[in-house]
């Protein structure tokens, strides 16, 4: 992760989101084998992401609704619903896959 994503996570005035559909990937990638080095934060990651003092992003029927409709051909439905939820919700998504630009979200990395 780039020094100034790390600098704007670490500011104390900063409220850092993360998605229930960051859980629901990162749990699916282990369970299939994609992710190993998640072990460490599967059935941890609300207690980790608590003492890091990140915010739960729930997933809503809106943000499901918009995710479904997002034009374009990038079909990963993770990826569809993060950012369908950024825009909803008027956030900023880390992420490195410029891919996500498509879609017209605030990205930051």
């Amino acid at each position: 992760m780039p020094v100034p994503v790390r600098g704007f996570i670490g500011r104390a005035d900063s409220e850092i989101y993360v998605s229930a559909a960051s859980a629901w990937e990162i749990a699916t990638k282990y369970r299939i084998g994609k992710l190993p080095i998640a072990a460490s934060l599967v059935g941890k990651l609300a207690q980790i992401l608590a003492r890091q003092n990140f915010r739960e992003l729930s997933v809503t029927l809106a943000h499901g609704e918009l995710a479904g409709s997002l034009p374009g051909v990038h079909r990963d439905p993770f990826d569809r619903l993060i950012v369908a939820q950024a825009l909803a919700e008027g956030l900023t998504l880390v992420s490195n896959e410029s891919l996500l630009d498509g879609f017209g979200v605030a990205r930051l990395w």
